[in-house]
């Protein structure tokens, strides 16, 4: 292969900015939030009326997590 140039690779000021969503995911995240209060409501169903255990405890955890945010999981390991 023939040798590197220094012009590729990341240039400062280039690309999108941190914290802006590419317009796909934007797109994508607004059509699923206008689902949002029915699905919310049928999870709410499926947690006390489901037939599977599971299936309830599920619906539980998943309207736990949105409503208070999910639990934090505590990190072991060292540092050296």
């Amino acid at each position: 292969m023939g040798r590197r140039t220094t012009t590729g690779g990341r240039r400062p000021g280039s690309g999108r900015k941190k914290g802006t969503a590419n317009k796909v995911t934007a797109e994508i995240k607004e059509l699923a939030q206008k689902y949002g209060p029915e699905a919310i409501a049928e999870l709410a169903s499926l947690a006390t009326k489901a037939e599977s255990e599971a299936a309830r405890v599920a619906a539980i955890k998943e309207l736990l997590d949105r409503g208070y945010g999910r639990a934090v999981q505590p990190i072991e390991g060292s540092m050296s």
